[in-house]
């Protein structure tokens, strides 16, 4: 069978499906790879290098005649209409912001896999591109963030005096967060986060952040994600934040959950209270943003001369690394369909619906949309 990689579409976006490292765990399983000609240069990663670890390089089309094709992010209706019945595509797909693609993907009779249905369980861990991606953003978030601040972030015993750290303030410490906090505590500042699951306490302590503890209810949610909160909520954690934030030289948030707008934890108020040259970096400003007045992609200064960075495409921001993690994910969920007879590769990949990670992961199929356990 083969396994094609097309050149990604979706403009800013750097990284490339599969790394030239990981093709021989493919070839090894009886697997065909063609990557479209210059796929993973924006990446870093040449054709030369895919060809060496032993996959054909082909200009143009590389979806006709492929059986299952992989990306980052999901393909164009246009390209789901060019794959043949049966073709499988493995991608970021959400069903709730990509419904054209699904859509087209059933008329296509294609079987479409979403990165982002993978099940957090402990067996889909290798698979799980969601957190291999937010690991990524929460590093470049603190490097952003000391590289716009006219601070220092670590403390400093010169000649001329001391140089107190700067303080840093993380609000959600999931993936993102935990590694945000850990680059901006190697980097020297002094870190405080919070978390409305409780539970999160121990990992913020663990990085070496004080836990910032309020007095609210805790919010734990399915999948290692917190549920939404009511409005009376929301506004009460704004109130307890503020004196947190307006004391920080650095904001960071990266409160998000896939496929839904992410919570506005930090008004424009909150943020005039912050003192000048403050910067805040929001990670979730692609999905709606946790700061008010954040644009995704852009810097925005406020009238009292707080800087504020939106997200855009973080993760591809380190395109090197962050393909290389992705294509480790995607290799590991492709090879649980590869079919095995007496322990020999066959070349053959089929989803196995009887498997929870497939099932969990698996938005089309055979003209239909799926659900879980059907």
């Amino acid at each position: 069978m083969r396994i094609a990689v097309p050149k990604e579409t979706k403009q800013g976006e750097k990284r490339v499906a599969l790394v030239p490292d990981i093709i021989s765990k493919l070839t090894k399983a009886g697997l065909e790879v063609v990557i479209e000609s210059n796929a993973g240069v924006a990446a870093e990663y040449s054709d030369k290098q895919f060809l060496d670890a032993g996959a054909q390089i082909k200009t143009g089309d590389v979806l006709t005649a492929s059986d299952v094709v992989l990306s980052v992010q999901p393909l164009t209706v246009n390209q789901i209409k060019s794959l043949k019945k049966g073709a499988i595509t493995i991608s970021f797909l959400s069903p709730t912001t990509a419904a054209d693609v699904i859509d087209a993907a059933v008329g296509a009779g294609v079987t479409a896999i979403s990165l982002e249905m993978v099940p957090r369980i402990s067996r889909a861990q290798s698979m799980d591109a969601l957190t291999s991606q937010a690991l990524c953003a929460g590093y470049k978030a603190s490097l952003v963030a000391a590289e716009l601040s006219p601070k220092f972030f670590p403390l400093l015993m010169t000649a001329a005096g001391t140089v107190t750290p700067a303080k840093v303030v993380v609000l959600g410490a999931g993936v993102a967060g935990l590694q945000a906090i850990a680059t901006a505590k190697r980097l020297g500042a002094v870190v405080s986060a919070y978390d409305v699951r409780p539970a999160s306490a121990d990992e913020v302590k663990s990085m070496g952040a004080k836990f910032i503890t309020l007095e609210l209810e805790a919010l734990e949610g399915a999948g290692g994600y917190a549920r939404e909160m009511t409005q009376e909520r929301a506004n009460k954690q704004r109130e307890l934040l503020s004196p947190y934030i307006a004391s920080a030289d650095v904001l960071i948030t990266t409160a998000a959950v896939p496929g839904r707008t992410a919570p506005m934890l930090v008004t424009a108020q909150m943020v005039s209270q912050m003192t000048a040259g403050s910067v805040v970096v929001d990670l979730a400003a692609e999905s709606g943003g946790n700061v008010e007045g954040s644009v995704a992609g852009e810097i925005v200064t406020t009238s009292g001369g707080v800087k504020i960075w939106g997200g855009k495409d973080v993760p591809s921001q380190l395109a090197f690394h962050a393909s290389m993690l992705f294509s480790r994910n995607v290799v590991n969920l492709l090879l649980l369909m590869a079919k095995n007879v007496d322990g020999k590769p066959t070349g053959v990949i089929e989803p196995d619906f009887s498997d929870e990670i497939i099932d969990s992961a698996t938005l089309t199929h055979n003209g239909q949309k799926r659900e879980k356990g059907k």
